[in-house]
């Protein structure tokens, strides 16, 4: 059971009555996406915006509980998270919940925390992937999976004045600085994997790269405990760095330490550490349908994969739903968003599922997609397999050609409204059309990204190349 905390004083203390705040402008079009609140720090996300959320998310999470209890805080490395998590905490506190802020930390240390401690809820200050100018605002339930929509589209309608009548607070929440409850999620990290040796990494060298963000503060050290030698590259906590041209969305540094340093395998973890993509010894990206791929083989050797099912996304590359087929299993395909991914898995009860990206889930080891669990596991089983990874690579599968293009559009209206664009819909039908069953299209606005997505599979690179420019250009034209 954890200890109760040592109080401080309050970040701030904010009058009960909300509409003294001030009328705050709000987007036409959903402000919750598909993975909590994003956009650019001082322009979207304010900090009289942060109060408002922060207590309106205290006035519904307080509704749902069966008693109250606090909020689990915690926050990546951007210059704006200061600012937005001490907003955040006011507006809860006012609300009269207390709050137990864990400081920097990856966002699923928050998820671990909030289904052990009795939260009530969790919030995450991150933009996860996105430049050093975006942040964002994700919301957990208290057992750790995102906040369900319902609750979400609660506090937007309160936060546009449609809020149910709301009893005032009997007294006001505390703000309480909880950095020593880290070492809990550490230790559930770590204890499914030592239970055979302390060090079951011994022998590995491993390269890190923790892209500026939250990875930074947890784990080389937890390598190193399991027994690896480390390299780490970007591994201090920098606001204006985080992600650039580094991290699991920019490989290039990484597959060149890897083959540098002749490690057996490298890993690249987002800003908030929820994801992560590996590198094997010759430099070759190991992306999240290999990560599924590779620790579905495992789970379905010790029993623990019912139906044979993994749950991953329309993104999922044909050669990998392919391949996994014929080792007779079932892939299930959902929308783009680990909170779509989660709910299949629940629907058909399956217990390891996650997204081409690199954000995976397996409930057998943890509450919410983990970046360091995932990484863990995979330099374990390779280690266990007595392989290397590139071994394992060349015995999994080919994939199709595959290319993702972001178009930016900075209008959020038209990018969310993209579909009702007639130009680019008979351009997506002519694609198909042409490809037939040779290939497939995806088109999508994204959902914490200024941008919209073009995603082009085919069995040739000329098919996927040409339908791409095109449809691309297309999107430029009418919608950029």
């Amino acid at each position: 059971m954890v200890s109760s905390p040592t109080r401080t004083q309050s970040p701030s203390l904010l009058d009960s009555g909300v509409s003294s705040w001030g009328a705050i402008a709000l987007p036409d079009t959903a402000l919750f996406g598909t993975d909590g609140i994003r956009g650019h720090a001082g322009d979207l996300l304010t900090a009289p915006l942060a109060m408002q959320i922060g207590y309106w998310a205290g006035q519904v999470l307080k509704a749902t509980a069966a008693e109250i209890a606090p909020v689990i805080l915690g926050q990546d490395s951007r210059n704006s998270s200061n600012m937005l998590a001490m907003a955040l905490s006011a507006g809860l506190t006012a609300a009269g919940v207390d709050v137990w802020d864990l400081g920097l930390c990856p966002t699923p240390v928050v998820a671990f925390l909030t289904s052990h401690c009795g939260a009530i809820g969790g919030v995450m200050i991150s933009a996860s992937h996105n430049p050093p100018e975006d942040n964002g605002i994700k919301f957990f339930n208290p057992d750790g999976t995102k906040l369900a929509t319902k609750l979400q589209q609660q506090i937007e309608a309160a936060l546009r004045g449609r809020a149910a009548v709301v009893s005032a607070s009997s007294k006001w929440g505390q703000h309480y600085s909880r950095s020593e409850l880290i070492c809990h999620y550490l230790k559930a990290l770590q204890a499914p994997l030592t239970t055979q040796t302390d060090q079951p990494l011994a022998g590995m060298r491993v390269v890190l790269d923790l892209a500026w963000g939250s990875a930074t503060r947890l784990s080389e050290a937890v390598f190193k405990a399991m027994g690896a030698e480390t390299i780490c590259l970007h591994d201090r906590p920098d606001g204006d760095l985080i992600n650039v041209n580094c991290g699991s969305t920019h490989l290039g540094l990484l597959k060149a330490a890897v083959k540098e340093h002749t490690a057996d395998l490298g890993f690249a973890f987002d800003g908030d550490a929820d994801r992560v993509l590996a590198v094997d010894s010759q430099g070759r990206t190991v992306d999240g349908d290999y990560l599924l791929y590779f620790w579905g083989q495992h789970l379905l050797k010790s029993g623990q994969l019912p139906g044979n099912t993994i749950v991953s996304t329309v993104m999922s590359n044909l050669g990998f739903e392919r391949a996994w087929k014929k080792q007779g299993g079932q892939l299930i395909r959902a929308a783009v968003g680990d909170q779509y991914v989660q709910a299949e898995m629940i629907r058909h009860g399956a217990k390891l599922g996650g997204e081409q990206s690199g954000h995976i889930l397996c409930p057998h080891y943890g509450v919410s997609g983990d970046g360091l669990l995932t990484a863990l596991h995979l330099a374990t089983l390779v280690k266990q397999s007595g392989a290397t990874l590139s071994d394992l690579m060349d015995q999994s599968f080919q994939t199709y050609p595959q290319v993702l293009k972001n178009v930016r559009v900075e209008n959020r209206d038209r990018r969310l409204n993209w579909q009702s664009c007639d130009a680019v819909q008979t351009a997506i039908v002519q694609a198909e059309a042409a490809m037939g069953d040779r290939g497939r299209i995806l088109v999508r606005a994204s959902g914490t990204e200024p941008v919209i997505r073009v995603m082009v599979e085919a069995e040739t690179d000329e098919l996927v190349n040409h339908w791409t420019e095109h449809l691309v250009a297309i999107v430029q034209k009418h919608l950029a």
